[in-house]
This record gives C-alpha cells, sequence and structure tokens, in this order.
C-alpha cells in the first residue's frame, strides 16, 4: 500500500494525491484506516464506502502550510468544540489548525439519497450563543480561526426565535456573529418591520439560499444598527441635493416559469457610514450610489407587493 508523508505523519493512499504549487499535499483519498490529531481530538478520516448516502468518498485536503483543512470522518463522532461538544460527519479547520465548521451530517445527495431523506437523519441540537440557548437542526456550526462562534446554517424548513436590534424575530437559514458576539446577520422568515437609518423598513428576501449562514440579508453593525437590509415591502424615496429625486423600489418581473405569473426581486440596501448601495437582489450590479449626508430618504410601502407572492413560484415539469 502506497503512502504519503504529511505533517500528521504518513497516510495510506488511492491514486496519485494532488499537490500545492510547492509540492506540499493539496489533496488525497485514504486506502485505509489512519488518525490524525487535531486541534479537537483524534479523528478517523473517511477511507470507505458504505451504504447509499455515502457512495463516494470526499478527499482529505490540506491548506498551504500543511494544516489539513477538510476532513469527512469514516464515521459519526463527537468532537469539542468551543460551544461544547458536537456530532460530526464532516469537520473543516483554519490554517492555524483551529476548527473552521463542523457539519453533523455529510450524506452525498444523489437520486438515491434526498435532502428529505438526510433531514430525517438531523437531530434537533441545543447551543449556547451570544444570544442565548437555541436549539434547532443545523447544516453547520462555523467558528472563527480565534475560536468565537461565527455563524449557525439551518436545516431549511427550521426556524428559530432570536433576539435582535429590531426586536424578537423568527429566522430561517441562518444567523451570524461579530467576532465580538454580537449580532451580525439574520435571515427573516417573515417580513420583519426593522428601523434603519433611512427609516422604517420592512425586512425579507424570498429569494434567500441557505447554503450557508454566514452572511444574511439582514445585517448589523456590532452596536446594532442596520448596515444590510433586502425588502420586498418598501420602497423609498430619494432626494439629492441637487433636488433629483429617485425611486428606489423592488423589481418585479415575468415569472421564470413564463405563465404570466409575475415575481418580486428584493431591493437590497447596503447602508455604510457616508453611503448607501441599492441594488435588485443579493449579487445585482448597484443601481444608485448615494451619499447620506447630501441625501434625504423617505421609506413607505411597495404597493405593487401586495399582488405578488412573497415565495418564488415553483415551475411544474
Amino acid at each position: 500500500m502506497d503512502t504519503v508523508t504529511t505533517a500528521y505523519g504518513p497516510l495510506p493512499v488511492a491514486g496519485r494525491p494532488d499537490r500545492h504549487p510547492d509540492g506540499g499535499v493539496r489533496a488525497l483519498s485514504l486506502a485505509g484506516p489512519a488518525a490524525l490529531e487535531t486541534s479537537i481530538g483524534r479523528l478517523v478520516p473517511q477511507y470507505s464506502i458504505d451504504d447509499s448516502r455515502r457512495m463516494h468518498q470526499p478527499p482529505l485536503t490540506f491548506h498551504e502550510n500543511g494544516q489539513v483543512r477538510s476532513l469527512p470522518l469514516e464515521s459519526r463522532t463527537v468532537v469539542e468544540t468551543p460551544v461544547g461538544p458536537l456530532p460530526a460527519e464532516l469537520v473543516t479547520f483554519h490554517d492555524n489548525g483551529a476548527v473552521a465548521r463542523v457539519f453533523p451530517l455529510n450524506g452525498k445527495l444523489s437520486g438515491y439519497w434526498t435532502e428529505a431523506d438526510e433531514a430525517n437523519l438531523a437531530e434537533v441540537l441545543r447551543l449556547e450563543t451570544p444570544l442565548g440557548p437555541i436549539a434547532a437542526k443545523f447544516v453547520a456550526i462555523a467558528f472563527d480561526a480565534g475560536g468565537a462562534l461565527r455563524s449557525l446554517t439551518l436545516w431549511p424548513g427550521e426556524e428559530v426565535t432570536v433576539r435582535t436590534p429590531a426586536g424578537n424575530a423568527p429566522v430561517r437559514l441562518g444567523v451570524s456573529f461579530h467576532p465580538g458576539g454580537a449580532l451580525r446577520s439574520v435571515e427573516p422568515a417573515r417580513p420583519l418591520e426593522t428601523p434603519t437609518p433611512l427609516g422604517p423598513i420592512w425586512a425579507f428576501d424570498p429569494d434567500a439560499v441557505g447554503i450557508s449562514g454566514d452572511e444574511n440579508s439582514l445585517g448589523f453593525s456590532p452596536a446594532g444598527e442596520v448596515t444590510r437590509i433586502a425588502t420586498v415591502r418598501t420602497s423609498l424615496a430619494a432626494r439629492l441635493a441637487d433636488g433629483t429625486r429617485l425611486e428606489l423600489a423592488p423589481a418585479v418581473r415575468d415569472s421564470i416559469c413564463g405563465d404570466g405569473d409575475r415575481e418580486i426581486t428584493p431591493l437590497v440596501l447596503e447602508i455604510g457610514q457616508d453611503t448607501v448601495i441599492a441594488r435588485h437582489g443579493r449579487h445585482g450590479r448597484p443601481m444608485a450610489v448615494l451619499a447620506r449626508a447630501t441625501t434625504a430618504f423617505a421609506a413607505r410601502p411597495f404597493v405593487s407587493a401586495f399582488a405578488v407572492p412573497l415565495t418564488p413560484k415553483q415551475c411544474s415539469m
């Protein structure tokens, strides 16, 4: 059996490892059992394929400095983390060796194993967070390189109530924190009236996708001021210093299903110390960059939103 030398000792490998430009190991597949000593304990990487939800063998990967980066586990293992013991099937690490993310489950979705099948295996975990205890099914729990809780990614369909600068809010998909523990962002589960420096805005993004809880559509500064907000219920009238008036509003478009229905794209506002950037959708191009000091804003209901469903339409086959 071939072996490759790593910072964790020799490891049995199947096939040729992928390497960084300097020759260090980037990724490899294990051919047999091995154990790695990590900052959260001694872990055995996955080296076998056992059932329909683990039909492939994810690679073991490494940072350029030799520290392990992504470590899929041979079997579900309880690991020690900054928020206490957590069950894990996949763990990732920062390049300083500190734990980055813990995934309680890591099944491979396919025609034989669906997201619903995987969700049925998820268990409710109770975590101590800067907002107090939160109990839910989590896709991932993330930490920064210093060990502070960075974010929580919730399973689709999960909803928790958290304390925010806008009051207690129903939240889906994700919650994230600043390094000092202050709330950084949440994904509102329903429209939430939120006080902002621009006026009261109803926060909600029907297009939000819960890939990661790190970045969500309602963001706050460490002091609790809104820094980012997505809305489908509010428009803004902006009057510039030269008297020019702009209307910033969500966009209503034809449904991608092509059946004559209409869909809404949220207005996303990034509120900085000096500027306000407006765009349609989280990744749209800025349609306006306005100076806060010389622009007067007035928030008002976006009436067209009430004729359009809040949830994206599911196209039929």
